[in-house]
């Protein structure tokens, strides 16, 4: 049966623009990907409000990116009718047992993928909600047009549009990744941009973003996630148990896209996580290794698009957390946790080896 939740807050004023912002940054009947850079110029112009402005030659900048000025004020659409749905509240339903949706999952997505079909006609769509489009084309975006429903169905603010853009070459095998060339993160109730391209750097409201330089898991901050169906013992609340033991703390947010991206910019040191999809990873993988972190799977193995296991770091503690999983699958007693005056007196040896 659904159910109306409502919220305490009153409805913005609808805005008022002269047209779409996807059509305020580029002209799709003009702007195609294989053009050259200086037709991006023109795109850069209009997309001057959204992060993205000329600061010169030399280090790269977020002004560099070839497909991320024109798709961006697509997710800056997407998430202003989040924001809408967010505030007047929304009827909820199940998709499958356990998984919720609303209609704000269905707007969304329609919207993105109808305004992704006027700026790049020739990608193909793979989304969330079913959304399955020209596949054997060259570039596909994988879209999550609500990561964190969960969340946003309770009127818990933790919630974002994820669009990530995988390369697939003609000689690509349908079993095999392409490359992820593009990723847009956008958290619409914090205002929060998150963007990459390959080879580009990653970047949050066109400012440049690290990874952090934490070396130890013992002073990590570390998120994970746990799926909604709870059918059978879940191995990841024993991991969550020894993380939380051997961190700073663990986080549990409820949107994967967001947790990678904050591995990406530093806030998080780490994310892991069991079965997720190709929406829920495609953009936050890119914006990870592009800000310096590693993506793989557990056991430390290349991380891929149909992983089941993900391990999202800032590559720092990526194989002290192996160790530890690998520990844990095992069933081996793992290391014993430090007491605060032997954690201090490592912590000291490590920084006295380092200056010598």
């Amino acid at each position: 049966m659904d159910r109306i939740l409502r919220r305490p807050h009153d409805p913005p004023h609808p805005r008022r623009q002269a047209q779409p912002l996807y059509l305020q940054a580029a002209d799709p009947h003009h702007y195609r990907t294989h053009r050259p850079r200086p037709h991006l110029a023109t795109l850069l112009r209009k997309c001057n409000g959204y992060g993205y402005r000329s600061r010169g030659s030399g280090v790269t900048h977020s002004s560099d990116f070839l497909f991320v000025p024109a798709a961006t004020p697509i997710a800056r659409e997407a998430g202003a009718l989040l924001r809408e749905y967010y505030r007047r509240g929304v009827a909820t339903e199940y998709k499958g047992d356990v998984d919720l949706v609303t209609e704000a999952d269905r707007a969304s997505e329609k919207l993105i993928v109808e305004h992704l079909g006027q700026v790049f006609p020739d990608h193909g769509v793979y989304g969330e909600e079913g959304t399955r489009s020209q596949l054997t084309n060259e570039y596909r975006w994988y879209i999550d047009p609500l990561d964190g429903t969960t969340n946003f169905a309770h009127g818990f603010p933790v919630f974002c549009v994820s669009m990530g853009l995988e390369h697939r070459p003609a000689s690509l095998a349908p079993e095999e990744d392409g490359e992820i060339v593009a990723a847009i993160i956008y958290d619409p109730l914090r205002d929060e941009l998150f963007t990459a391209e390959r080879g580009r750097g990653a970047f949050l409201n066109g400012a440049p973003i690290h990874a952090s330089r934490t070396p130890h898991l013992a002073e990590s901050l570390v998120a994970t996630g746990f799926p909604s169906r709870k059918r059978h013992d879940n191995p990841n609340i024993h991991f969550y148990q020894e993380f939380t033991l051997r961190s700073h703390g663990v986080r549990r947010a409820g949107s994967a896209a967001i947790d990678l991206a904050y591995v990406a910019c530093g806030r998080l040191e780490a994310f892991w996580e069991f079965n997720l999809n190709p929406w829920d990873t495609s953009a936050g993988s890119l914006l990870v290794t592009e800000a310096g972190g590693s993506m793989s799977g557990f056991t430390g193995e290349a991380f891929r698009l149909d992983s089941r296991e993900v391990l999202a770091t800032n590559g720092l503690i990526k194989n002290e957390m192996v160790k530890l999983f690998a520990d844990l699958f095992e069933g081996r007693i793992v290391d014993p946790i430090p007491t605060p005056a032997e954690f201090a007196a490592r912590r000291k040896a490590a920084a006295q080896g380092s200056k010598s």
